[in-house]
C-alpha cells in the first residue's frame, strides 16, 4: 500500500517541479524585458490649417486725404471714371497716376495666378487642406554610444517644444547627435507617407503610439513644454562606481539604443531609403534641416533612457523587425 502511494505521488511531484521551473524562468524573463523598456520622448506641434493668403489691394489717395477740388472748380482724378479710364476721365491729376500703378499690380497678380494654375503648381497658402508628409527615421546604435543618451537627456531638459523654431532645433540637435556617432550606427529604417492635412494627424499619432507602446514607462518626457521625469527607483551607486561613471551603463556587445525621429511637414518631403551608412547620413542631414515654417509636429523617442537599462538583440529583433543593417 505504501509502495503504491509513493508510485502515485512521485509523478505528481515531478510534474509540479517542472511546472515551477518553467514558470520561474518565464517570470524572470518577463522582469528582464520590462526592465529594458524605459523610454524618452520629446515632441510638440499642431495640425492646424495654415492661414490662407488673400490679396488685398492698397487704396491710394493724394496727399491731404480725398480728392480736393482744384482751382477753377474741377476735381482731381475725374468724376466716376479715373479707375476705369484713367487717360480719358475728366481731369487726371494724381488719381490717374496711382490708377495706372494699381492696374499694373492687378495685371501682374492675374498673370502669376494663371501661370500657377496652368503649370499645376499647388501653393500651401492657397489650400484649406494641403498635402502633408509624415516621415519616420529610426536608428539603432550599439550601447557603447553612451554619450548619446546624455545628449538626448540634455535636449529633452532644455528644448522649447512649443514654438516652430524650437521644434526645428530639436530635429537639428538630435540629427547632429546621431551624426556624431557613426561608428556605433548598425541598424536603420526610414519611410515617408503622404496625407492630406485632415488625415495627417491621425497618421502621425498612429506612428507615435506604435513606438510608445514598446516602452513600459516613459521615464523622461518634454511634450508641449511639459517636462516630466520619473523618480529614480534604484539606490545611489557605490563609491567605486562614482569614480568610474562608465560602469553605470552596460556595454555588452549585444545591447543597443534605438532612436526614432518623427516629423510632419507641409508639402512633399522625402528622405532616401536607408540601405547603407551613406544613406543614413543623407537622411539625417535632410530631416535635420527642415525649416521651421514647414514643420507641423515632431517627436523624438529613444530607448533605453534610464541608467542601467539595456535593449538586447532579441528585443531589437522582436520589436523593430523593419530595421536593416547598415
Amino acid at each position: 500500500m505504501r509502495k503504491k502511494l509513493q508510485q502515485t505521488i512521485k509523478p505528481l511531484l515531478k510534474t509540479f517541479f517542472v511546472l515551477s521551473l518553467v514558470l520561474g524562468l518565464a517570470l524572470s524573463h518577463a522582469d528582464g524585458a520590462l526592465a529594458a523598456r524605459s523610454g524618452g520622448r520629446i515632441g510638440g506641434g499642431s495640425f492646424r490649417a495654415p492661414s490662407s493668403r488673400t490679396y488685398t489691394p492698397r487704396t491710394y489717395a493724394p496727399p491731404g486725404g480725398g480728392y480736393a477740388p482744384y482751382p477753377g472748380g474741377g476735381f482731381g482724378g475725374g468724376f466716376g471714371f479715373p479707375f476705369l479710364i484713367p487717360f480719358w476721365g475728366i481731369g487726371g491729376g494724381f488719381g490717374g497716376l496711382f490708377t495706372i500703378l494699381i492696374f499694373f499690380a492687378i495685371a501682374n497678380f492675374l498673370v502669376q495666378s494663371f501661370r500657377r494654375v496652368s503649370s499645376g503648381e499647388e501653393e500651401v497658402g492657397y489650400s484649406s487642406n494641403p498635402s502633408v508628409s509624415v516621415t519616420r527615421l529610426q536608428v539603432g546604435l550599439l550601447a557603447q554610444a553612451r554619450g548619446l543618451q546624455a545628449e538626448l537627456n540634455h535636449i529633452a531638459e532644455t528644448a522649447d517644444t512649443n514654438s516652430p523654431e524650437g521644434r526645428a532645433e530639436i530635429l537639428q540637435e538630435t540629427s547632429l547627435a546621431l551624426l556624431r556617432h557613426p561608428e556605433y550606427c548598425v541598424y536603420a529604417g526610414s519611410g515617408t507617407q503622404q496625407a492630406s492635412l485632415n488625415s495627417a494627424e491621425a497618421q502621425f499619432n498612429r506612428l507615435s503610439l506604435a513606438e510608445r507602446s514598446k516602452f513600459s514607462e516613459e521615464t523622461l518626457t518634454n511634450v508641449n513644454n511639459q517636462l516630466k521625469a520619473a523618480r529614480a527607483k534604484d539606490a545611489l551607486p557605490a563609491a567605486g562606481e562614482l569614480d568610474n561613471p562608465t560602469r553605470l551603463i552596460t556595454e555588452g556587445p549585444g545591447e543597443y539604443i534605438i532612436v526614432t525621429l518623427l516629423a510632419a511637414t507641409l508639402g512633399k518631403f522625402e528622405i532616401p531609403t536607408v540601405n547603407s551608412a551613406e544613406d543614413l547620413r543623407q537622411a539625417l542631414r535632410q530631416i535635420g534641416s527642415i525649416p521651421s515654417e514647414k514643420l507641423l509636429a515632431i517627436e523624438v523617442l529613444w530607448t533605453p533612457q534610464a541608467e542601467g537599462d539595456t535593449l538586447t538583440s532579441d528585443d531589437v529583433l522582436a520589436e523593430y523587425p523593419d530595421l536593416r543593417l547598415v
